[in-house]
């Protein structure tokens, strides 16, 4: 009795439900609809609260790197430069492990070939940095002489032949800022000194476990086709970057024996200075051959009464450098190692305000170096060939 009870109260129930009117079950399934399209659009404003927040953290992690790379540049910047060089002569320690050289003496030998060509370089500038200095002095009243007729000419800069006069020196004068030079070099040669034992330091421990640092960088990822990425990915940029300067270094070296006889035919100064300036500055992308063509043409200005003839160095230079970087470089170095101008403008610009003129220098390495992973992570979406069968 009580089962029939029960089953005759759900049919009661059941028959009450179904003989609602039409226009009520609608509205209850109207109102579950509207349920439903608020959950929705409340879940599609958490999923876009959660991708804002994800782009924030990312922000302020990037935020803290780059504050940290800034702070830690006393450190960073020998150990980056290190390893890039070490990276560049990755290929002549192949080649010499394969001679049978042991790791130790090819890391000493690599090291010491970096050392000797960095002290031939300030040997060679040693004498024509002290002659520049001695002349210096006149050399700032020459410019200022020849220069003033021209800046005159423009008021709005409020330039006049006082503006380089200063009033008579005493000694007191002298000894203070004696103290003041002496303290600006001293604060500024015990970093450098740091830097440079810190570079040679890390460029041999560098060199001498580069094999069991691979090892290390391979072996962290657990799959065999990430393992052969980073194979591949290490071998192409070590390729990259010692095919790349090498021949740079040989067709720069080009450039400073081309500027060498420019600025002797042109009756410069210290010309063999000009060519060395000429070849370092080679490898900063547009800033430094932009410097050196300013520099020769206030130089020549100063030199020669003609002001054509004084140009004419600057202009002979800017032609020199322009055709191998547009003619002799891209037949050399074909198309695979081509960089958009305007990615490497940006990346100079960033690391000359991180870690100033050796930044500079080191914006193009990275480049190439972020451009080798790029191309190698993405190979498969590469356009590759049909083999015949």
């Amino acid at each position: 009795m009580e089962v029939d009870k029960i089953v005759t109260q759900r049919s009661e129930a059941t028959i009450i439900r179904e003989g609602r009117p039409d226009a009520e079950r609608n509205a209850s399934d109207d109102d579950g609809g509207e349920d439903s399209i608020f959950d929705m659009s409340h879940g599609s404003r958490r999923s876009r609260l959660d991708v804002a927040a994800s782009w924030a953290t990312i922000g302020i992690f990037l935020m803290f790197a780059l504050a940290g790379v800034y702070m830690m540049s006393l450190i960073l910047i020998p150990v980056t430069l290190a390893v890039v060089v070490g990276m560049i002569l990755g290929l002549a320690a192949e080649k010499l492990s394969k001679l049978g050289v042991p790791r130790v003496l090819n890391a000493v030998l690599l090291s010491s070939g970096v050392a000797l060509v960095i002290f031939l370089i300030v040997n060679a500038l040693a004498g024509p940095v002290a002659t520049l200095a001695q002349e210096l002095p006149d050399f700032v009243q020459r410019t200022s002489d020849r220069l003033m007729p021209y800046l005159g000419r423009f008021k709005w800069l409020h330039v006049s032949s006082e503006t380089f006069q200063g009033s008579p020196v005493s000694i007191s004068t002298v000894l203070e800022n004696s103290g003041n030079v002496l303290h600006l070099v001293s604060t500024s040669l015990t970093p450098a000194i740091v830097q440079i034992l810190i570079f040679f330091a890390a460029l041999l421990l560098f060199l001498a476990g580069r094999v069991s640092l691979r090892k290390t960088i391979i072996m962290t990822f657990s799959t065999r086709a990430s393992r052969l990425a980073a194979i591949r990915i290490i071998n192409a940029v070590e390729r990259v970057l010692g095919f790349y300067f090498a021949t740079a270094s040989l067709i720069y070296v080009g450039i400073g024996v081309a500027m060498t006889v420019i600025a002797y035919v042109g009756g410069m100064s210290l010309p063999i200075l000009w060519g060395v300036f000429a070849f370092v500055s080679s490898f900063i992308p547009f800033l430094g051959v932009t410097t050196m063509t300013l520099s020769l043409a206030i130089a020549g200005i100063v030199t020669h009464s003609d002001i054509i003839f004084g140009l004419a160095p600057a202009a002979a230079f800017f032609g020199v450098h322009m055709a191998v970087e547009n003619l002799v470089f891209p037949a050399i170095m074909g198309r695979q190692l081509e960089l958009n101008p305007f990615v490497v403008f940006l990346a100079i610009i960033f690391w000359t305000w991180m870690w100033g003129a050796v930044g500079a220098m080191l914006a193009l390495p990275l480049s190439l170096i972020v451009m080798t992973v790029i191309d190698e992570l993405f190979i498969e979406e590469k356009a590759q060939p049909q083999l015949p069968g």
